[in-house]
């Protein structure tokens, strides 16, 4: 009875055994950064508009770092292939920021349909949330603003960080 319960625990055991002692490369490998990001004018217009909005305010301006930008593309992309808006899997990116750029705090805004940056930056500072995550005790920033190409409407992501 022993040897049939120690030979049908054996396989349990070795799995077990084999599978706690390995390493996953892509939880222990770093997360590589994202150096190029290119921005377009519509991008780098509503950056300067956040940066002039907190400079009226007597805040700090933000330097904008590509691999946030890019995070915050991807995000987009999510968005405008789900058919969703929102911070789905948020947590996911703000972990890769922290992880590959050393960030402190993370924060995202998205917004969706607005025609102008005007109108997207007033709507966000309209907004108790939004306004105080681009108000925040931030260093960096990113943004992309992606059009979907079935509907003609613009997805907005723009991701604070504090190093």
């Amino acid at each position: 009875m022993k040897a049939k319960m120690f030979r049908a625990l054996l396989p349990i055991a070795i799995v077990f055994t084999i599978i706690s002692c390995s390493t996953s490369e892509t939880e222990d490998a770093a997360a590589p950064i994202v150096e190029n990001f290119s921005y377009t004018d519509v991008e780098l217009d509503l950056m300067s508009k956040i940066n002039e909005h907190r400079a009226s305010v007597g805040l700090n301006t933000l330097q904008p770092i590509n691999h946030i930008s890019f995070k915050s593309a991807e995000h987009n992309d999510y968005m405008i292939t789900n058919d969703v808006v929102g911070h789905q899997q948020f947590e996911q990116r703000a972990n890769n920021i922290k992880q590959v750029l050393g960030a402190l705090q993370v924060s995202e805004n998205v917004a969706y349909n607005y025609q102008s940056n005007a109108g997207v930056l007033n709507a966000w500072l309209l907004s108790d949330g939004h306004k105080e995550n681009i108000e925040g005790e931030y260093t960096h920033f990113g943004i992309s603003i992606k059009t979907n190409p079935s509907t003609g409407k613009k997805y907005y992501t723009n991701i604070f960080m504090k190093r």
